[in-house]
């Protein structure tokens, strides 16, 4: 085994960077990777390789896990262009859009208050919409226009959204159980 230090999550699974990926071919080298880094593999040896063994497979599963999230992928690819999504510190976003966020967040509040599992569902549906509509622009700003700065405003966009279908999610389980 090699250092670790030196390897970005793509070249780990022998993957082109890219924002659109096949998720088929991330699992085949995620797997492929820990049968040959897992601790398990390593209980015959040295200390000093069992300790490498275990970073490798730590590594190993941060980048499969950043790799197969869309929005971490994102930003993970942004970061290798060097760019910072400022998701903390430029919350700045169009008009348009925090009002669309403000009226589901309305909606989702009086649907979680009348019990209305149905219209929480369409909420649902609706922000899961946008939300993929986002990412085939995100991945066309990445994969082939090479935009960076405009895909990480839009990547702070869905960052609202994600935290927003989450919310939707979290009401329609509570209201169900």
């Amino acid at each position: 085994m090699t250092s670790i230090t030196n390897r970005n999550y793509f070249e780990l699974f022998r993957l082109e960077p890219r924002f659109q990926l096949d998720l088929r071919l991330l699992d085949t080298g995620y797997k492929e990777l820990q049968g040959r880094v897992h601790p398990d593999r390593a209980v015959h040896l040295g200390d000093a390789e069992r300790r490498l063994s275990l970073q490798w497979a730590t590594f190993a599963n941060e980048a499969y896990r950043t790799l197969k999230r869309p929005l971490d992928r994102a930003r993970y690819l942004l970061g290798l262009r060097g760019v910072d999504t400022q998701e903390e510190t430029l919350t700045a976003l169009p008009q348009e859009f925090l009002l669309e966020q403000m009226e589901w967040r309305e909606q989702l509040q009086e649907a979680a208050m009348n019990r209305d599992v149905e219209e929480l569902k369409r909420l649902e549906r609706q922000v899961q919409g946008e939300l993929k509509g986002l990412l085939e622009r995100l991945g066309t700003l990445l994969d082939v226009e090479h935009c960076y700065e405009p895909a990480a405003a839009l990547v702070r966009q869905m960052q609202f959204l994600d935290k927003l279908s989450a919310k939707i999610s979290d009401a329609c389980e509570a209201l169900e159980h």
